[in-house]
């Protein structure tokens, strides 16, 4: 069984690196795009990235076009709207595949742990969110329709929590 912190993922210059980076971090992943209409949660996630990334928060977005072909613009072209619009400046990575053949390994191993609705492993939008604690364990999964500000009570208990669990 592979665990987070085996996985690597890729910024947006194509260099490539080890998620084991956030060992002992909470993370928040999100899938996401530039042209949704859910897109203004690049706003409430930096937000969320700036009051608890001293704690422990890390924010992880990560490109897709998917779904509507809400993402078509290049890796330049993402950044500078991410940062240029919602003043973005947690990490935004490479755009990947979440769902089928050509899904990251990241986003299968997300889905396979916190299943959605119905006990479905495939994503359903842009903006799919996915908590995960100091041992690199996903805790919960949560739609496009809950606004990351919703998710503060649960990123507030997962840094509390002193992560002493065992992470392999």
């Amino acid at each position: 069984m592979t665990h987070l912190y085996q996985l690597t993922v890729e910024r947006p210059d194509g260099e490539a690196y080890a998620l084991d980076a956030y060992r002992g971090k909470v993370l928040l992943i999100a899938n996401t795009a530039s042209k949704c209409g859910d897109t203004p949660q690049y706003a409430a996630l930096e937000r969320l990235h700036k009051r608890f990334g001293a704690r422990g928060l890390v924010v992880l977005g990560f490109p897709c076009n998917q779904f509507g072909r809400q993402e078509p613009g290049g890796a330049d072209e993402i950044q500078s709207f991410c940062q240029l619009n919602f003043g973005v400046t947690f990490p935004i990575h490479a755009k990947i595949d979440v769902n089928g053949a050509d899904a990251h390994p990241l986003f299968a191993h997300l889905a396979n742990e916190k299943r959605g609705v119905f006990g479905t492993k495939s994503i359903k939008w842009n903006f799919t969110k996915f908590l995960v604690d100091r041992s690199g364990r996903v805790v919960s999964r949560h739609g496009s329709r809950t606004e990351p500000e919703d998710l503060i009570p649960e990123i507030e208990a997962l840094l509390a929590a002193d992560g002493a669990s065992p992470v392999p």
